[in-house]
């Protein structure tokens, strides 16, 4: 199945959630600097397994800057929603709204109406993301909230087209390696703000390696790779196993009770993962 590396890149994406609440626990950093910390990491490690082709630069530069850019800021985009808008908001908004994007963007390059297979799964990603979101609550700063994570979904979808496209010609590990780089320097600056504090406990370190090796270096590597047998419209959807699998380890983690719209939610958000799963192909064409 040509998604299923990014289904896995989905579930290991899925388990950060609980790794950088422990993280912010232990040392006090701010989600930028575990964001910066994460992909610094990464990055490290691509460079320390592999020898990236970086050859490719000369001639790809710009989409490959654009990535790790991206890559970047709508991570720390992502994490302004969360602070000023709320998880409900940062999660529905800024994930609901890179599908529904790209499917359009596929739309007008193809020239032809997305797919039923498409329309209806993305519709059912959204109304799952918001019932596993749970309620929106109350919010410092709900405009400037609900604008970051318009600002982080535009991003995610920009990045997705852009890397789908680079890789056709990039091999997945490189994509990777440079995308990484790029989007920790990216951070660095607002890292340094918030505070990068040295050294950490023995068990942070641990995490953020974890974070850092698992669920940034592997992860994106199999997200880069699917995505050149996958539609952008479709891999993100397939993405959307992140929040279905943080739910289920609130559940059996930290023993967090499954409520009734938490269920409905996720049997929607996986209703839309295999529909993306098992017709990608289908995406943007017409029935």
């Amino acid at each position: 199945m040509s998604s299923f590396p990014i289904a896995v890149a989905g579930v290991l994406w899925g388990t950060t959630g609980i790794v950088v609440q422990l993280i912010r626990e232990s040392t006090g950093l701010s989600p930028v600097a575990i964001g910066f910390y994460r992909l610094a990491i990464a990055a490290a490690a691509l460079l320390l397994v592999m020898r990236p082709a970086f050859s490719v630069l000369r001639t790809r530069w710009r989409p490959l800057l654009v990535i790790g850019v991206g890559l970047g800021a709508y991570q720390a985009l992502y994490f302004v929603a969360v602070v000023w808008g709320g998880v409900t908001v940062a999660t529905v908004v800024s994930l609901g709204l890179a599908p529904v994007l790209i499917a359009g963007w596929e739309a007008v390059r193809s020239r032809r109406r997305p797919s039923r297979a498409s329309l209806v799964s993305i519709a059912a990603a959204i109304a799952g993301l918001a019932l596993i979101c749970g309620s929106p609550g109350a919010a410092p700063r709900p405009l400037l909230g609900l604008l970051a994570a318009l600002a982080s979904g535009l991003g995610y979808a920009i990045t997705t087209v852009i890397g789908r496209t680079a890789g056709e010609r990039v091999e997945p590990l490189t994509l990777a390696t440079v995308s990484t780089t790029v989007g920790a320097a990216t951070l660095l600056p607002l890292a340094l703000a918030s505070g990068v504090a040295l050294p950490f406990p023995s068990a942070a370190a641990g995490q953020l390696a974890y974070l850092g090796v698992v669920t940034t270096a592997v992860a994106y590597a199999l997200f880069y790779l699917g995505l050149r047998s996958t539609a952008g419209s479709a891999a993100v959807i397939v993405t959307l196993l992140e929040p279905l699998t943080a739910a289920v380890l609130a559940v059996a983690v930290l023993g967090e009770q499954i409520s009734l719209p938490v269920a409905a939610g996720g049997f929607l958000l996986l209703s839309a993962v295999v529909i993306a799963s098992t017709s990608p192909r289908r995406f943007g064409r017409a029935d």
